[in-house]
């Protein structure tokens, strides 16, 4: 049909690449999303894309950074622990208001 108006081009079935088959999501159940991660790390799961991307997304939420829990907050408590007798921090102004009936 060489030749011929309209006819020459176009698909053709069976022509191109062939998709690559899926692979089977990983099963594992009961396990941490830090621990998932590390196991597709060292090879022991093969896992989707897609579940390599929700376990990052879930891990945020399940460990915290040491910077999340405020390194400010941990000098505080360790200068606590260590102060103690006259370096200690005094107690706060009573706010009680004493009445009397005149």
């Amino acid at each position: 049909m060489a030749g011929v108006k309209g006819r020459s081009g176009g698909a053709r079935p069976g022509s191109g690449r062939k998709p690559k088959p899926k692979p089977e999501p990983a099963v594992c159940p009961g396990l941490e999303p830090l621990a998932f991660l590390e196991g597709v790390m060292r090879g022991e799961i093969n896992a989707t894309a897609l579940q390599v991307r929700a376990a990052i997304a879930a891990a945020q939420y399940r460990h915290t950074k040491r910077s999340d829990g405020g390194k400010k907050d941990e000098a505080l408590e360790k200068a606590k622990k260590v102060a103690a007798g006259k370096f200690r921090p005094k107690a706060p102004p009573s706010l009680v208001v004493i009445k009397s009936n005149d």
